[in-house]
């Protein structure tokens, strides 16, 4: 399969640029409005979609007007109106729900750039039918490219509308290859922080708690990407990721951990020439330069404080301390369906490691049941995806049961 060049640059009108966002409620959906605010006039919002966080929601509608917004339930349609109409907002938008309402968001008319920021693979289908539909996407969902990768870019490529990683991570790599061709790329090394528990004596992590694996040091997140980057499977599914969206080889990605989060991410030239892009660790950068992408747009949010940056450390990522950056290679490896089963049984791992109905060490033991579940199949349809998805969350649930 031929994957598209991320390098490749665009041309945009200096027109306003019209923007739909799914997951606005999100921490990547809150930052990605903040970033809009900030640069006045250049974009405007035409449909958001949401979960159930309606106080969050409402103050978007507030100041951002948006023609379209979806909510998680059909109960919150009649619950949201009433409170947009007490705010006095005339006229109501239209109000979906689900994954009608989702699509919707993903597909309006009218949305140049689709901000694909919902967690979990609810947002899947929706980023899906926005690439097929010619939009251009600034992509923060990880289940996209883990799940359906080889679909996904197969569409990307037919469209020929780029594909933009909002992860700080895959942003770096976006940046570091504009410096070089896709042929002279010897390795692309992607950092992780470590966590919390980076030092921690492996013995002691069955009894890591929920409260103590949600403190990361560096970043503020969601929940469950936070416990993700706690277990490593968060690196792990962007190894998955990097290997669709800039077409290299498995092992032509590493990881290696730095702690303090300041260089995001490296490309290694055939030459020995290293790139490395640094920034603070705030996620309004990266969201900035995928919106604003051809151009680098001057920013008052985000700024790296030289006198701070005392030290960069590097070292080797344990896959004993971090098994869940194994199962992810070995996923990669075999292809098919199970990226979509690493993903769908962390995520029903991670959910019940959250309301201590499964140890820390628990999540990756049942990743690793499930996989060795999975059949290895080829998905020819997104409807293939999220029938193994579903298989996938329902096998995991009966191996978080049985280790309970």
């Amino acid at each position: 399969m031929t994957v598209p060049q991320v390098v490749e640059k665009r041309d945009w009108a200096k027109s306003m640029k019209k923007l739909s966002i799914l997951g606005s409620t999100g921490s990547i959906g809150r930052q990605t409005l903040s970033v809009v605010e900030s640069l006045a006039g250049q974009f405007q919002i035409v449909a958001l979609a949401a979960g159930s966080n309606l106080d969050e929601l409402v103050g978007q509608i507030e100041r951002h007007r948006p023609e379209v917004v979806s909510v998680g339930k059909a109960e919150l349609v009649d619950e949201l109106a009433r409170r947009l109409r007490e705010k006095g907002i005339t006229p109501l938008p239209e109000i979906l729900h689900g994954r009608a309402g989702m699509l919707m968001v993903g597909t309006h008319g009218q949305a140049d750039i689709v901000v694909s920021a919902a967690v979990g693979v609810v947002g899947l289908e929706a980023t899906y039918e926005a690439i097929k539909r010619g939009k251009v996407i600034a992509l923060s969902n990880k289940e996209v490219l883990v799940a359906a990768g080889e679909l996904v870019m197969a569409a990307v490529a037919k469209a020929g509308q780029p594909l933009l990683p909002v992860d700080s991570e895959h942003n770096a790599v976006h940046q570091c290859l504009r410096g070089g061709t896709h042929e002279e790329v010897r390795r692309i090394v992607l950092t992780a922080s470590g966590g919390p528990f980076r030092k921690t004596a492996v013995k002691a992590l069955s009894g890591v708690t929920p409260e103590q694996a949600l403190q990361h040091p560096n970043w503020r997140m969601g929940n469950r990407i936070t416990i993700d980057s706690a277990t490593m499977m968060n690196k792990g599914f962007e190894v998955i990721e990097a290997h669709w969206l800039f077409g290299v080889r498995p092992d032509q990605i590493e990881v290696v951990v730095h702690p303090q989060s300041t260089i995001h991410s490296m490309v290694e030239f055939v030459d020995g020439s290293v790139l490395a892009q640094l920034a603070p660790p705030d996620m309004r950068m990266p969201i900035q330069y995928a919106l604003t992408y051809p151009q680098r747009v001057a920013s008052n949010q985000v700024a790296l404080d030289w006198g701070k940056l005392k030290r960069l450390d590097f070292e080797k990522a344990s896959t004993r301390r971090f098994p869940c950056l194994r199962l992810a290679r070995e996923a990669m490896k075999k292809g098919g369906a199970w990226p979509c089963a690493l993903n769908a049984a962390d995520e029903v791992a991670v959910a019940a490691f959250l309301e201590k109905r499964l140890a820390f060490l628990g999540i990756p033991e049942v990743i690793e049941r499930v996989l060795s579940r999975t059949p290895r199949v080829k998905f020819e349809t997104m409807e293939d995806v999220l029938a193994a998805d579903a298989e996938a969350r329902r096998v995991a649930r009966e191996e978080v049961e049985k280790l309970k």
